[in-house]
């Protein structure tokens, strides 16, 4: 069962909106009028730690990048992500393994779900890397096989770091 496809655009309107008000993250639509489907929403995360491997150690990205696909099922079909930076992570595979997203994630979701909620759910999972759960991959094995031994402990976000949002597109309704 899917919406009429007027009401799914203006719900993917409204729930990008309440996005770009609440969060300080970028996002740029694949199609800006809403002409088509499935839409793509590629999202930069902002201020957002989240553990990479660099130099024999773990140390930590606060830049993210993703791609949501948002298709004509929506919001009956859960968002599909597909992670597009560095990452080093049990529950987040690395582009270059696809980039899939835990879906444990995604246990919740229902019709009442919204991309807001969605959002913040990876933020809470970047910071919060599950070992006891990991994508059987080489990369999100060795990480599981790292943070069952060194938690991970995300850092403050410094002062200099933080900054306003920036408008990086205008709406279109």
């Amino acid at each position: 069962m899917a919406l009429p496809k007027d009401i799914l655009i203006k719900r993917i309107k409204n729930e990008l909106r309440e996005c770009k008000r609440n969060l300080k993250h970028h996002f740029i639509v694949s199609d800006p009028d809403f002409k088509r489907l499935p839409i793509e929403i590629n999202v930069t995360l902002v201020d957002t730690p989240g553990p990479i491997w660099q130099d024999g150690k773990v140390g930590h990205r606060y830049t993210h990048k993703l791609k949501i696909i948002i298709t004509e099922d929506y919001p009956y079909q859960t968002p599909i992500v597909r992670w597009k930076s560095k990452i080093f992570h049990p529950n987040i595979m690395p582009p270059e393994d696809g980039g899939y997203v835990c879906t444990k994630l995604l246990d919740g979701w229902s019709f009442k779900s919204n991309l807001l909620a969605f959002i913040k759910g990876l933020e809470v999972l970047l910071s919060n890397p599950n070992p006891q759960s990991p994508f059987e991959t080489d990369a999100c094995t060795r990480a599981a096989e790292y943070f069952n031994k060194n938690p991970y402990t995300p850092p403050k976000i410094p002062e200099e770091r933080k900054h306003r949002p920036r408008i990086i597109e205008n709406d279109k309704d």
